[in-house]
């Protein structure tokens, strides 16, 4: 007899990184002609030098390294944040309006956690962040979509309608993954008001926060002095940084907030990894120009992404921002039948759109995403070259 198995987690789809990977079992690739592999939006090369050191330094002379420590995260760590971030945004956030994650998409899950159980619903904007759904589907609570407007921005207005009582919270992600959009600040606030008038939170992942092309502030939440009644906002170390494999998140949300959250760390985790944790603090300390020598690395490879699809016959550009181009494919194929073959034809490994809206649904089938944080120019150049060489 079969063991049980949760149908939550049954009709929960795979990880669609890990199926993409499975593509190049049976491919050849060649020393003129290596793999460009553009489906993950993770970076590859590790971390600077000098966060490295401060890294072996800790691991070796500092004894609490190696301990558990506290369930929300690491005092100074949250401090930093905390002052950080009031500086950036133009708001007031406290120490203790800050927890530490592994990972922000254990930020999204401990988040969700508190807000919805089985039964509930969330609304998503469409093309949406796979590991969102997955984290929905596999605790019962049902996935709204919301379809992107022009330029993949969804509108707050088009939310309102899809709001029932089972609704429990909108999450967004800005710039956006799959997406590449950067949501206007206006946009933002829509989304705000639209959630506190219906006693709904409003999840913002800013992941990519630090790869936003606009000068400035992306938006003045933070300046509204009830942000935390409504507002849970979500970010990653791992790509600024390089701390992919530290796993180090942050949750920015109401201090009562964070006591439901403490539950749930305790329980999956008991506390963020502590060598992680240390080499974000060095780095928010010590490493701003560098971030930002990232940062311009990032948006000049999105100008070649850009200039790249305007002269690529029969591909629509639908949105590039932070590491992702989201674009539209001319063949007559569905996404996932030319993204297998691209493997193939073209050495290429990118996500069919498929794996980013609902199952079914037309406008998958034509779209593709692109993470181009790890190709650099001349591999942006070469991808060009071979899709213009890509026959029907």
């Amino acid at each position: 007899m079969p063991h049980p198995l949760n149908p939550a987690m049954a009709a929960t789809e795979p990880p669609p990184v890990m199926e993409a990977r499975r593509w190049l079992a049976d491919a050849t690739f060649t020393a003129d002609r290596p793999l460009l592999n553009v489906s993950q939006a993770a970076p590859v090369d590790p971390p600077p030098l000098a966060l490295r050191q401060a890294l072996a330094e800790a691991a070796v002379n500092d004894p609490s390294a190696h301990l558990y420590g506290p369930v929300l995260g690491n005092p100074e760590l949250r401090a930093e944040i905390a002052l950080q971030w009031s500086a950036a945004y133009g708001g007031t956030i406290h120490p203790g309006q800050v927890a530490i994650t592994q990972g922000c998409n254990q930020a999204f899950s401990a988040a969700l956690s508190t807000l919805a159980g089985a039964g509930d619903e969330v609304i998503l904007p469409t093309p949406w962040y796979f590991n969102h759904k997955m984290w929905l589907d596999m605790q019962g609570i049902t996935t709204v979509p919301l379809p992107a407007g022009p330029g993949l921005i969804p509108q707050a207005q088009e939310a309102a309608r899809l709001i029932t009582a089972r609704t429990r919270a909108i999450a967004l992600v800005s710039p956006n993954n799959p997406g590449g959009a950067e949501y206007p600040a206006e946009t933002l606030r829509a989304f705000l008001d639209l959630a506190r008038a219906h006693g709904l939170a409003l999840i913002m992942d800013e992941t990519y926060r630090d790869f936003d092309s606009r000068p400035g502030r992306p938006h003045a939440l933070f300046e509204d002095p009830d942000w935390a009644d409504t507002l849970i906002h979500l970010y990653s170390f791992s790509k600024a940084y390089r701390l992919t494999g530290h796993r180090v998140g942050a949750i920015i949300a109401a201090t009562d907030r964070l006591s439901e959250v403490e539950k749930f760390l305790d329980t999956v985790a008991i506390c963020p990894g502590q060598l992680g944790q240390i080499a974000a603090l060095w780095g928010m300390r010590n490493l701003s120009q560098w971030v930002a020598g990232e940062r311009a690395e990032i948006l000049a490879r999105r100008a070649a992404m850009t200039g790249g699809f305007a002269t690529l016959p029969g591909w629509r550009l639908l949105g590039c921002g932070a590491y992702f181009a989201y674009v539209e494919h001319p063949f007559a194929e569905d996404s996932g039948a030319l993204a297998r073959r691209l493997v193939h034809d073209a050495a290429i490994l990118m996500l069919p759109g498929t794996m980013f809206q609902p199952a079914g649904h037309p406008d998958g089938a034509r779209q593709l995403r692109i993470a181009f944080a790890n190709i650099d120019a001349e591999g942006i150049a070469g991808m060009f070259r071979r899709l213009a060489l890509l026959h029907p």
